[in-house]
């Protein structure tokens, strides 16, 4: 049995689709179940938040495999950035152990260290540590900005070019790296026997971007001619807003608490998802640009 947080997000709902496509059997802690969409039929769900113990202990009863995805950019009503991240994480990691569980993956980001410029990448390095103090194997998946074709920046592009304008708040630097591209390898790495201790990897794209440069990228995979300049994030917000209500939502590089103007960068490149058997794609070839 596999746990699974962060399910109904842009990777997790498409790594479920992949493990229960794979036969294996899946547990998700969730909130609400009607986010899983059609797996909901298809995992058992655990219904509780991070922020509850007693949540994290129903939901690793039992299990072999934990993967921690589930994280909060922004504070909520539920608990802050670092009680939902690297608390919860260590917390997890305890009732994983005392559950009998044999490993534990987490999703960090490049970029998280101690000392970065905004609060999740700060606690991301947090989380980091208390996975690879872990007294289970454990593995760190490391990675650049996520993306697909109807993420939340692709949509809020669109939305906004509609207007005429592309905003391109932020000055940060990514390997963006395709989610389907990140599954695999997290697939391939879960069918590798553990060699025990701790594993870092990190999962980049082969093209190292701007968000102005993505910006312009996506108007161009939309067909459209609208000039894609650097703005602050409140115009940006602010533009978003004006194309009124609908699925778009704001981007987390458009959100100075959460990884606007970041480096996400890795010195291996797309080595480590390469040694997996996974030759990433272009953020230019997913858009159909090449």
């Amino acid at each position: 049995m596999l746990l699974v947080t962060g399910a109904t997000g842009l990777i997790g709902s498409e790594l479920i689709k992949a493990l229960t496509a794979n036969g294996e059997a899946v547990r998700c802690l969730v909130r609400d179940p009607r986010r899983l969409g059609a797996e909901r039929v298809r995992v058992q769900i655990v219904l509780g938040d991070l922020a509850d113990s007693r949540s994290l202990a129903n939901a690793t009863r039992g299990v072999r495999s934990v993967i921690h995805m589930a994280a909060a950019h922004h504070d909520q009503d539920s608990g802050t950035i670092e009680e939902l991240g690297s608390i919860a994480t260590w917390r997890l990691i305890e009732a994983a152990e005392a559950a009998g569980a044999e490993h534990f993956s987490y999703f960090s980001a490049l970029g998280a260290g101690r000392g970065a410029d905004t609060r999740l990448l700060r606690d991301k390095a947090l989380a980091e540590d208390a996975v690879a103090a872990a007294r289970i194997p454990t593995t760190t998946f490391a990675l650049s900005l996520a993306h697909s074709p109807l993420d939340p920046l692709s949509s809020a592009i669109d939305a906004c070019s509609r207007l005429g304008f592309a905003p391109a708040p932020g000055e940060g630097r990514y390997q963006p790296v395709w989610v389907s591209d990140i599954v695999a390898g997290v697939l391939a790495q879960l069918a590798l026997p553990s060699g025990g201790g701790h594993e870092r990897l990190e999962f980049a794209g082969p093209q190292a971007l701007t968000t102005l440069m993505m910006t312009r990228l996506i108007v161009s995979s939309l067909g459209r001619r609208r000039p894609s300049l650097p703005v602050s994030p409140a115009i940006a917000r602010t533009l978003l807003r004006a194309t009124g209500p609908g699925p778009a939502k704001v981007p987390m590089i458009w959100d100075e608490d959460a990884l606007l103007g970041a480096s996400m960068l890795s010195k291996r490149g797309a080595d480590d998802l390469r040694s997996l058997g996974v030759e990433a794609r272009k953020f230019s070839d997913v858009l159909g640009l090449d």
